[in-house]
């Protein structure tokens, strides 16, 4: 079968989900990668829409493109006005890409209804204005919106309006299922039937209400679209758009289609990760093939069966996407979490049977007071290495206070700590906007006299989880940090009834662990090295 085309949307219908916003910078950075990795068109904005959309086609000039087409978008022309008039079709000439993608109606509901016009005038307007752009030297996209709606209310109107970008000289004719609300037999049915009407090649465009977008999409490529339009990580509108990220691998691996280069699909992981930082979204763990939890195994019967082959329970290859397989400890664990944790941290395979039960009873007991090592392995490591390998931390905390003062309406928080530093007490306070960030900023200032890398530590994330709500404020709760050093994150846990205990907790053994990280850099820079424990990241 020849190579799908991959048009992406996530710089202009991705920025419709909601909380996902975009600088114009932001898209450029998005669309050069896209570029690299050899995407075939990136779809920029509506120029007429908005002036951010404007300053990027005028940004991505600057650069010159190795793979990929810019594409602007915008809607055909408004009723009674010529096509060489409308301000719409004039701003998207004057972007200035090669690529010209607009949409039209197709379902006779929304042309009688939200038009307010004719159906013979939406015909025309279909027709003139893909003639117009093509005329500017421009290459046509047609996305007929909600096309499978109006296919099954009017199924001749609908193929009339493709008919009309055709006549017009539409490049592609893209099948929008704009409401996401059709099956993928359906999918497959409408298409089949346009393929025998229609001569221009065909694209699909959908979206995910039905959480059926990337099932559809495939549909469509096997009914015989040669286009599939969609975003990194599904974001859109409402419930997102077509997930490339699943597309792509799906075609490739499951379909044997071609769509990327091969080399790419192994950074689909890093595009991912790489599109949600910029656009300020927290990575998606349960996506498919890019998600942290894509290849993450608990239970001790999967884990013992993947030590053996891991086909048994991995559709393919984690590498093949850019992924790692990562396995998790908990109450769930059996024996074979433990060993195969031990050759992730390179630790060997010293322990006998009987300390492996202990250790795991350990774990399993405290997973019943509330600990969380899925989350926290720098925390799971440390313990390991304390119980069995000899390991002492370089610090310890020896007392800690913590005040908190409300003066002129402003609360003001103090942490004094008196801290052991391989047999050197440092007595010191610090002040913070909470108890917290004052615990933390006393505990890096007794530190960095001695540890002037932990300078390069960052706080990355910090969640606190109410383990009892019955308990009301007398709970226990469960504190998971996230830290990093510019190159990898780690995860720790503190457990307690004191929010400021469990805290300290997770802090010590963050910092704690990032100072192992640096004595064992080597070792743990290895591929076997524990990496982005809550984001996936290193």
């Amino acid at each position: 079968m020849p190579r799908v085309e991959i048009y992406d949307t996530t710089l202009r219908d991705g920025t419709q989900g909601e909380g996902i916003s975009l600088s114009a910078k932001d898209k450029v950075k998005i669309a050069l990668r896209l570029d690299e990795l050899g995407f075939h068109y990136i779809e920029g904005g509506w120029p007429g829409s908005n002036p951010k959309d404007l300053r990027f086609f005028e940004l991505i000039r600057e650069h010159q493109l190795k793979n990929a087409r810019i594409c602007a978008f915008g809607s055909t022309r408004k009723s009674g006005v010529a096509a060489d008039q409308d301000e719409n079709l004039l701003q998207i000439v004057r972007s200035k890409v090669p690529v010209a993608t607009i949409f039209g109606k197709t379902w006779d509901f929304h042309v009688l209804h939200a038009l307010q016009t004719t159906l013979e005038d939406n015909i025309n307007m279909i027709e003139d204005s893909v003639d117009y752009l093509k005329k500017q030297g421009m290459e046509v996209f047609y996305d007929a919106e909600h096309f499978f709606d109006g296919f099954v209310a009017n199924r001749e109107y609908a193929l009339a309006t493709l008919q009309a970008a055709q006549r017009g000289g539409a490049a592609r004719i893209i099948l929008c299922d704009t409401n996401g609300g059709h099956l993928p037999n359906e999918i497959f049915e409408m298409v089949s039937a346009v393929t025998q009407v229609i001569d221009v090649p065909l694209g699909v465009h959908c979206h995910n209400d039905g959480e059926l977008a990337v099932a559809n999409s495939i549909a469509a490529v096997q009914a015989g679209v040669i286009q599939v339009q969609g975003t990194i990580n599904g974001y859109g509108e409402r419930c997102g758009n077509a997930n490339l990220c699943s597309i792509i691998p799906n075609l490739a691996f499951k379909c044997q289609v071609p769509s990327l280069p091969e080399e790419s699909l192994a950074e689909l992981t890093e595009l991912s990760r790489f599109v949600s930082e910029l656009a300020n979204m927290h990575p998606m763990n349960n996506q498919p093939y890019v998600g942290g939890s894509a290849f993450a195994h608990k239970a001790g019967v999967h884990v013992n069966a993947l030590l053996k082959n891991p086909q048994t329970y991995e559709h393919i290859e984690p590498e093949k996407v850019g992924n790692r397989r990562r396995v998790l400890v908990s109450e769930l664990s059996g024996l074979s979490n433990l060993v195969y944790k031990y050759q992730e941290f390179d630790l060997g395979l010293g322990l006998d049977k009987e300390d492996n039960r202990k250790l795991l009873d350990e774990l399993k007991e405290l997973e019943n007071q509330g600990y969380q090592f899925e989350g926290a392995e720098g925390s799971f490591e440390l313990r390991v290495r304390k119980a069995f390998y000899g390991y002492q931390e370089t610090f310890a905390l020896e007392s800690l206070k913590v005040l908190i003062e409300v003066r002129d309406g402003t609360v003001y928080s103090e942490a004094i700590i008196k801290i052991n530093v391989n047999g050197e007490v440092v007595h010191t306070a610090a002040e913070g906007n909470g108890p917290v960030n004052a615990l933390d900023n006393a505990l890096r200032k007794a530190l960095e006299g001695f540890y002037p890398e932990i300078s390069g530590f960052q706080l990355n994330d910090y969640k606190v989880r109410v383990l009892d709500e019955k308990d009301g404020t007398g709970a226990v709760v469960r504190v998971l940090v996230e830290s990093g050093d510019g190159h990898c994150s780690w995860g720790t846990v503190g457990v307690s009834p004191n929010i400021i205990e469990a805290s300290c907790e997770a802090l010590v053994d963050s910092i704690a662990y990032g100072l192992l990280r640096l004595e064992n850099k080597d070792e743990l820079d290895t591929n076997k090295i524990i990496t982005g424990f809550i984001r996936g990241k290193c």
